[in-house]
């Protein structure tokens, strides 16, 4: 009877992989938590400053109403993408030549890059140029998303639900794919409505994918910074002007490296707390 070894050789394959990541993390992380605590007004001359940057920021009304603006953004972007996304993942067809048309159909606007996605879309909405603009004004709408806070919201919402619902679309169908056959047949059997297999067998079946969606489009729609940039600048005003943006604001337009490592972090820290939420949950259903 032979006996296995454990060999545990390859992984000193990948540990050039570990440094380089642990050094792309670790030191700009460090960088900016010693700028946290620390002012600077150039000549690498900085003076201790403590936790003076995480207080003001806290107690900041800017921040507040920045932070606010991003929550707003995420759970408006999260409710339409999600139920949307596994909408559009039922009605595809499960077998036949027209499945891998349809995949890369959806999947087309993942492929186009953030910045072109702000420009497609800002040309897109000119009031008296692009084609959305001309045709809610034509229906006599009074749309302009450069001096309207409600219609740059608007459009703003409706290009992050065009340019991210693929990606709800197509994790939702790898895990509608992944439900064995025989559910159905059994669900055929006893008479169960479209309804009644969608709430008993998909919809449970899918509940680990959909947190992982739920999770990405979290943490890709609380960090957006370039589509909407790109798009409003963060205006009309201040309407647009999520976190990311206020910080770059803040880190470039200002040169308050401080304030903006403390806010980095602070942002950082909530988005790393959601994350760990997920991941708990997600690992508390594997245990089950």
């Amino acid at each position: 009877m032979s006996i296995k070894t454990e060999n545990n050789k390859a992984w000193f394959l990948i540990i050039p992989v570990i440094i380089l990541m642990g050094l792309n993390a670790f030191v700009p992380l460090m960088t900016v938590i010693n700028y946290s605590f620390q002012e600077t007004f150039g000549d690498n001359v900085f003076f201790w400053e403590g936790l003076k940057w995480y207080d003001q920021i806290l107690h900041s009304d800017r921040f507040h109403s920045a932070f606010l603006r991003q929550v707003m953004f995420t759970s408006i972007i999260l409710s339409i993408e999600i139920p949307l996304g596994i909408a559009v993942a039922l009605a595809l067809p499960r077998k036949g030549a027209l499945v891998s048309l349809c995949l890369v159909l959806v999947a087309l606007p993942l492929l186009i890059p953030w910045n072109v996605v702000g420009a497609m879309w800002n040309i897109f909405a000119l009031p008296d140029l692009g084609l959305l603009g001309k045709m809610i004004n034509g229906m006599g709408i009074d749309y302009n998303f450069t001096r309207d806070p409600l219609a740059a919201w608007f459009t703003t919402v409706l290009m992050d639900v065009w340019h991210w619902t693929s990606l709800v679309v197509l994790l939702s169908y790898a895990g509608l794919r992944s439900i064995p056959d025989a559910y159905y047949q059994a669900a055929k059997i006893d008479g169960a409505t479209n309804w009644a297999i969608f709430r008993y067998i998909q919809l449970p079946k899918m509940k680990s994918v959909l947190i992982i969606a739920i999770l990405l489009r979290f943490m890709d729609s609380f960090m957006i910074y370039t589509e909407p940039f790109v798009l409003t600048g963060g205006g009309p005003g201040n309407s647009t002007t999520f976190l990311s943006i206020d910080l770059v604001k803040i880190a470039l337009g200002q040169f308050d490296l401080g304030p903006a490592a403390a806010m980095s972090l602070i942002y950082f820290m909530f988005i790393l707390f959601v994350c760990w939420i997920f991941y708990t949950i997600m690992m508390k259903d594997e245990g089950k």
